[in-house]
């Protein structure tokens, strides 16, 4: 058994991530669920079935200790993000498979046309937060290629590794890596204003430099994508300014609440019938009210403006969680278990 067999049929079954260690053996997550799959595979056939995914660089840097990520694809096309590390002293390995195909963001079932909204703005930042298989990539990824199937522009990714893979259509379209192509993230943004991008997509905004250039590229008028592992909008605010030293947290209020445009939360939870799951989402679009409760340190009452502007496209999970409920396609129990705030969920 190859590794391409063990993707392939892990994408035919519909699985989003496959864990492989050496002395346990494969176990897959479908539909949000672990299963461990029976693949009678010896102990150093999966140790050379997982490292066999790398190149002589990557063995190297893997076999003096470091843990590795890239991205590695199979000869049908399939692309897999990959970590692999150690375990008790054994090689152990986690992929998540990508998508084939970058999704058109109107045939998603999240409010697409809301979202080609805030990709519509021609500067400013906008997030796309949530917990760790919630779907980001995808949501971006989707976004990105509408920009790129409807204007004219350039646009740069930054990310670790590189995901999907977008086909030019009507802009010009650069993707950088991490460890190939560039150092780090804050090394590649600084060289990014100097590389005449009218948009940057970011993998992750994992750092106070890295969110800092963030900010000043949009300032300076592009137009910045980037994720956090957050789960509300009024989180994701709150995680970019408290990275910020108390000193300088008053100025970054004030920068963010006249650049941020967007905030997608998302997480995917179980249909109730099985067999998949669906996104939920919050989303706040950055208008003058959301700015001056950003500057005003008042965040928390973001909720609030969500509530009252759902004819902008504006919803908070619950909200989205009970259109859910109602319409039959999660249960009860899947709402209560995500939501941030079950006690206020209105069934």
């Amino acid at each position: 058994m190859t590794m391409s067999d063990i993707i392939h049929s892990a994408q035919k079954n519909d699985c989003s991530d496959i864990h492989l260690t050496v002395g346990v053996g494969i176990t897959v997550r479908q539909y949000g669920k672990l299963k461990r799959l029976n693949a009678n595979m010896s102990e150093e056939e999966l140790e050379r079935v997982i490292l066999d995914m790398c190149n002589q660089e990557q063995l190297e840097f893997f076999q003096q200790g470091n843990d590795l990520d890239f991205a590695y694809q199979t000869e049908l096309g399939t692309r897999t993000r990959v970590n692999i590390y150690r375990n008790k002293g054994k090689v152990a390995a986690c992929l998540r498979i990508m998508g084939s195909q970058i999704p058109k963001l109107e045939e998603m079932n999240i409010p697409h046309q809301t979202l080609a909204n805030i990709a519509a703005n021609p500067r400013g930042l906008v997030l796309v937060t949530g917990p760790t298989g919630s779907g980001k990539s995808t949501t971006l990824a989707a976004m990105i290629d509408y920009i790129n199937r409807t204007r004219n522009e350039h646009i740069l990714t930054i990310e670790d590794p590189i995901e999907f893979v977008y086909t030019e259509d009507k802009s010009v379209i650069h993707q950088r890596e991490i460890g190939s192509d560039v150092k780090d993230f804050a090394a590649a943004l600084r060289s990014a204003l100097r590389e005449d991008p009218d948009i940057i997509l970011l993998g992750e905004m994992r750092d106070y430099e890295t969110i800092s250039s963030a900010v000043t590229a949009a300032e300076t008028g592009h137009l910045v994508f980037g994720t956090l592992h957050t789960i509300s909008a009024a989180d994701s605010i709150a995680r970019i300014i408290d990275v910020f030293p108390p000193h300088s947290q008053n100025q970054i209020r004030t920068q963010l609440s006249s650049v941020l445009k967007g905030v997608i939360s998302q997480t995917l939870i179980p249909v109730a019938e099985g067999g998949g799951r669906v996104a939920a989402t919050e989303i706040l679009i950055g208008i003058d009210a959301v700015g001056n409760l950003i500057r005003q340190d008042k965040a928390h009452q973001i909720d609030t403006i969500m509530q009252a502007n759902g004819a902008m496209g504006m919803h908070t999970l619950n909200a989205d969680l009970e259109r859910l409920v109602r319409e039959g396609t999660i249960t009860r129990e899947s709402a209560l278990k995500v939501s941030s705030n079950p006690q206020q969920l209105r069934f």
